[in-house]
């Protein structure tokens, strides 16, 4: 710990604390536009310079705090500073800008009010010889003003270090310097995956969201209600921002399942909200309408079209009139009378419940409770049985669990990831951008699966098996991690039964070379995985390894089988209830 004072206050911060982290957690606010929490620090905007009694200002998001080090964060010379640079900054700003004139919060405006360069209700900033520079609304979801833009690089370090998409970087020099999208090509056009992470991180209007209700109202003016993304099975944390019972935007909230991230449907995909054909009030069909059709021929006379549009879409402008709206009280008593009624005349097994990945647990626990209890029938199923029915199987014929064991940033602390069955970055793309920073750090990921995703691209080593041979080839690795005796031992005798059986199965039937010949891929392949693999074994170097699988493991005859093979390779290496180990089913694609 070192201890110093910052404006007269006595802060005492670990070793290694950058002056702008020990003063905001002394709840002393430094203006900064180049850094954020989640992204590491570059002192590119020099906003947030502080008096540290050297001759020269110091930039606290990258000055590590000193032993007896004495701090002025808010001195007049700190003021004009930071005051100088904001106006610098103006004069090639439009003003308000767009995000600006949403919310209200652009940062480098707000800091031009602060500093009294700039009115609340000031149209323009003071007059400019830069060059003009071009708008870019290719993108369906994002906005580009590059005359906003102030170059703090922001969005680049979201695009690489927290999505790792690589996208933004930089192009021209001087006045002519902004950012650009891969070779300079509109953002609409490059290899951009609308994940909205730079606009999230932009603090002015050079990256916004194209938000489709575009209200003009300041965020205090908004309601931040406390949600989940409804999509995928990863359970990003959100913000829903709401004005007048309107989702204006959605934000990525701080928890350990997303951190802040989201992908392209989380945080634009919410405009379904709004549709005019969206259920407000229940419908009940009316006494008119043909039992199982739209309307009978005399009311469907007095309408336009034919009940479907080309393709053999419903057109629900001309369905929808064949119902009336009905109160609650009086749709849930027609229900269950109708129900009641097909329960007592054809008997419970008559009826049968589907449920929706798109509820609760809670709420799916009460449907079979309704469905089993109320109707007296076991006829309830769910879609979740197709997903991963047989990856919990497995799980709790072999760990007494159908969960997972471990939270996708768990692989920041492996050794070693595998990623199988899974096109992770279209189906779980938050779970991608974890296992994509690890990649890059250092990780040994393995990708195994029957087509090459994008997923691969930052692998060390990419199987390309052929469908259905899932066990031949897991089996083989683990033919090879029992002949070269990288296994553990110690965990297998304390944690496993039935390994004997196991290691005799593999040994006698599963050799490279004779899965090698059924897989589709080389003995030397196989090899080259299992050793790396190994590394996670505590004679191969007392590594750490995760396992992640998707349903190109459990939609299969043999799904139960192939997580069971998984599962196998975890337990007998030991990776399974340590610091960056674990078996993670990568669940409700969407």
């Amino acid at each position: 710990m070192v201890e110093l004072t910052i404006d007269g206050q006595s802060v005492r911060v670990p070793a290694g604390t950058s002056i702008w982290e020990a003063a905001r957690s002394a709840g002393i606010e430094i203006p900064a536009l180049c850094h954020e929490p989640s992204l590491e620090p570059v002192g590119v905007c020099r906003m947030c310079v502080v008096d540290v009694g050297e001759r020269v200002l110091a930039a606290g998001c990258v000055r590590e705090c000193a032993e007896g080090m004495t701090v002025e964060t808010n001195s007049q010379t700190v003021n004009e500073h930071r005051r100088q640079l904001t106006r610098l900054l103006l004069t090639e700003h439009p003003t308000p800008c767009e995000q600006q004139q949403r919310t209200g919060d652009c940062g480098l405006e707000q800091l031009g009010q602060h500093f009294g360069l700039l009115d609340p209700d000031q149209s323009s900033p003071p007059s400019s010889s830069a060059p003009d520079r071009p708008l870019d609304h290719s993108s369906p979801v994002i906005a580009v003003d590059h005359q906003a833009c102030i170059l703090c690089d922001r969005c680049i370090r979201a695009c690489d270090d927290i999505q790792s998409n690589e996208v933004i970087g930089r192009t021209g020099k001087g006045a002519t310097a902004r950012i650009a999208f891969d070779f300079d090509q509109p953002m609409g056009q490059s290899t951009c995956v609308s994940c909205g992470e730079c606009a999230a991180a932009c603090p002015t209007g050079a990256l916004v969201g194209k938000t489709l209700t575009l209200p003009v109202v300041n965020r205090d003016q908004m309601t931040g209600v406390e949600t989940v993304c409804p999509y995928c099975g990863v359970g990003c944390a959100v913000t829903a921002w709401t004005h007048q019972d309107t989702i204006v935007e959605l934000e990525g909230r701080q928890s350990p399942v997303n951190q802040g991230r989201l992908c392209v449907k989380g945080r634009y995909g919410w405009d379904y909200t709004l549709h005019p054909h969206r259920l407000k009030t229940p419908l009940i069909r009316r006494e008119s309408a043909y039992p199982k059709g739209p309307l009978s021929p005399e009311v469907a006379t007095s309408l336009p079209g034919k009940g479907r549009k080309p393709g053999g879409l419903v057109d629900l402008d001309t369905v929808l009139p064949a119902f009336r709206e009905a109160t609650w009280d009086e749709a849930l008593e027609l229900v269950g009378d109708r129900l009641t009624s097909i329960r007592d005349t054809h008997g419970s097994n008559s009826l049968a419940g589907f449920g929706s990945a798109k509820g609760s647990n809670e709420e799916a626990y009460l449907f079979q409770k309704f469905i089993r209890a109320g109707l007296g029938t076991n006829n309830v199923d769910h879609c979740t049985r197709l997903c991963h029915a047989s990856s919990v199987a497995a799980l709790m014929e072999t760990i007494g669990s159908g969960a997972v064991t471990n939270v996708f940033a768990d692989v920041a602390r492996a050794d070693v990831a595998l990623v199988t069955g899974s096109n992770t970055t279209a189906n779980h793309p938050v779970a991608a951008t974890f296992i994509k920073q690890a990649a890059k750090a250092g990780t040994d990921l393995i990708v195994v699966d029957v087509r090459r995703n994008a997923i691969a691209d930052v692998a060390r080593h990419f199987a390309q098996i052929r469908p259905g041979t899932d066990v031949a080839f897991y089996n083989a690795l683990l033919h090879v991690l029992c002949r070269d005796g990288l296994l553990d031992r110690d965990y297998i005798a304390t944690h496993t039964e039935g390994f004997d059986e196991l290691e005799a199965l593999v040994t006698a039937d599963y050799s490279p070379d004779q899965s090698a010949a059924v897989c589709g891929v080389s003995a030397e392949q196989i090899e080259a995985i299992a050793h790396t693999i190994g590394r996670a074994t505590p004679s191969g170097g007392g590594g750490s390894m995760i396992v992640f699988w998707g349903m190109g493991i459990s939609q299969h005859v043999t799904g139960t089988d192939n997580a069971r093979c998984l599962i196998s390779l975890c337990l007998a290496t030991g990776n399974v209830g340590r610091p960056g180990t674990g078996l993670h089913p990568l669940r409700g694609q969407n």
